[in-house]
């Protein structure tokens, strides 16, 4: 005898069920080529404060450490790493903002998309009822962004956007960029304090020796508060990434249905295939070619 849930899965799949007649035809695409932007009033503050911390980091390392100090080498070649560590960040923090990260046709659970599909006897489809979609497998619904995120593994307010299929290489490289910049700013501040410490305050800094302690332990406190959080994270979704199993499954504890591949494969799918320098680079569009998205186990 088959439980409720086995009874709904198979109705489920019938266009009767799935109420056609009350969703709305999908709006008309408007181009390729509109920008995505979540209109969230707390992911727009998250993401215009992670720029003004960055360009916070940016002012004291440049004036207050690198300017004013002796060896020009040492300068450069500090300057020139930090700036390029911040920029790569930002670009990324842009890349994961912006990106559509794999959001499902909004409204498109009609009875002329239903009977398209050709569903098999057996065949189980889901309908969102919030967003009234068609959801694909190992979608989820985004309350935030109001629609249906194809391999979704969570919303982050820090980029306005949720992590999915399309934009986590970027939501990886961001976290990766900014846990670098982070661990840089802190070796530079104690290198800064040590030479500080054994000379004249005033010779070190182009500040006052309070403005100087104060800068430079703001500075200290915002990389290590963000060296731990952004280093835990891309450690988690690199986890997460080899195991191909999104944050959602793994806190829902869902049945793996899919085919489980090897761990260098997951990380090609989702940083492109085959491995290059592009993976570093947030203005290189994964090319994912061998690796395939989606392999289910029938």
């Amino acid at each position: 005898m088959k439980s409720p849930a086995h009874r709904t899965r198979d109705i489920e799949r019938q266009a009767g069920y799935l109420k056609p007649e009350h969703c709305t035809p999908p709006p008309p695409r408007t181009g390729s080529n509109t920008m995505w932007f979540i209109r969230d009033g707390c992911g727009i503050v998250c993401g215009v404060i992670t720029w003004l911390l960055v360009f916070y980091a940016e002012f004291v390392v440049v004036f207050v450490m690198l300017l004013p100090a002796k060896n020009v080498f040492y300068s450069l070649f500090n300057g020139a790493l930090f700036n390029s560590l911040a920029f790569l960040a930002l670009a990324s923090h842009a890349k994961a903002m912006c990106t559509d990260p794999g959001a499902v046709p909004k409204g498109n659970a009609t009875k002329e998309f239903i009977e398209s599909l050709q569903l098999k006897p057996g065949q189980v489809v889901y309908k969102c009822p919030k967003c009234c979609s068609i959801k694909p497998d190992r979608a989820h619904h985004c309350s935030v962004c109001k629609r249906c995120i194809k391999k979704m593994d969570h919303h982050c307010p820090w980029v306005n956007n949720c992590v999915g299929e399309n934009n986590q290489k970027y939501f990886v490289l961001f976290t990766m960029y900014i846990a670098l910049i982070s661990l840089h700013a802190l070796v530079m501040a104690a290198i800064h304090f040590v030479f500080c410490f054994d000379e004249d305050w005033t010779k070190c800094s182009n500040f006052s020796p309070p403005a100087t302690v104060i800068l430079l332990i703001l500075l200290c406190f915002e990389g290590l508060l963000f060296l731990i959080f952004t280093a835990v994270m891309f450690g988690t979704q690199v986890h997460s990434i080899c195991t191909d199993e999104t944050g959602i499954e793994q806190l829902k504890k869902e049945e793996r249905r899919w085919a489980k591949k090897s761990k260098w494969m997951n990380m090609k799918v989702v940083f492109g295939h085959p491995f290059s320098i592009a993976w570093l680079s947030p203005f290189a569009t994964p090319d994912h070619g061998k690796a395939d998205l989606y392999q289910y186990i029938v």
